[in-house]
């Protein structure tokens, strides 16, 4: 997922890291399909800043949709926005660039964007209050400040794997055992009044994978991302399952994708906060 990797003792360690399990899912992420609720509030001559790029393809998206502007894309880990530069590079985008920055303090000063994003980011961080805070102080009065997270505990799927439930449990307990929220879609609004937001539209998104090649692709970016990512050393070391649990998650995130039936929806809080 887009997110930043922090360094302070009150942050959070980014669950995923990059192995390619990872990066497979964030790749594919479109601002079609990851930031609808955004779109119709883009102008073309708009600066905005996207906070958590990542490997930067929405990043890239919300630059085309905006030609007269400019897009700054900021990530904790220097080494996923070497990426990042070159997919933009190969779109041929001139008006995107990239920074190493942390959430919590952004290298900006007071009101420089129009638009501040945040796709998958909240989440993971360990103060998502103090970083709403951050993006509100960079964001022109009358700006917009966009924040998607799913919500873990909402996500749902058919036919049910038991082995699936274990997938959930762990998951949640290994995110937060990181200092992350891995049901932060529900609690984006509570955040953003928190941190001084008083004009807030709040909406709600999903992905749905259904198809063959849907459950596939999801199954076993999950199966792979179990077993061989960040997630599952932290997952090990930190004592919360062994190897061989692993594997039996991995096992049945591909029951499930081989399932014609199977269905799994993810769902998403979103928010438009004025600045």
């Amino acid at each position: 997922m887009s997110a930043l990797h922090h360094t302070h003792a009150e942050t959070a360690v980014y669950t995923h890291g990059h192995h390619e399990s990872v990066l497979r899912s964030h790749t594919w992420r479109t601002a079609a399909n990851s930031a609808a609720y955004l779109l119709g509030s883009l102008r073309p001559h708009q600066r905005i800043l996207d906070v958590g790029c990542g490997p930067g393809t929405i990043t890239a998206d919300l630059a085309a949709l905006v030609p007269d502007g400019h897009v700054t894309g900021v990530d904790r880990a220097p080494e996923i926005l070497d990426r990042a530069r070159a997919m933009a590079a190969g779109r041929g985008l001139d008006n995107v660039s990239f920074a190493v920055a942390d959430a919590h303090a952004l290298d900006h000063p007071d009101d420089t964007f129009d638009v501040v994003h945040a796709h998958q980011v909240l989440q993971h961080v360990g103060d998502p209050v103090r970083a709403l805070r951050e993006m509100r102080r960079v964001c022109r009065p009358g700006g917009v400040v966009a924040v998607r997270d799913s919500d873990y505990a909402a996500m749902t799927w058919y036919p049910h794997v038991p082995g699936l439930d274990d997938w959930l449990d762990l998951y949640r307990r290994v995110a937060r055992s990181n200092g992350g929220e891995p049901d932060a879609g529900r609690r984006l609004k509570s955040w953003a009044r928190e941190a001084g937001f008083s004009e807030v539209t709040a909406s709600a998104g999903t992905w749905c994978y259904s198809t063959p090649e849907e459950r596939a692709w999801w199954s076993e970016l999950w199966a792979d991302r179990t077993v061989a990512s960040a997630y599952a050393e932290r997952a090990t070391a930190s004592g919360h399952a062994d190897h061989k649990q692993l594997a039996a998650v991995a096992a049945a995130w591909r029951e499930w994708g081989r399932a014609e039936d199977g269905w799994f929806v993810v769902l998403h809080g979103e928010l438009l906060c004025r600045a």
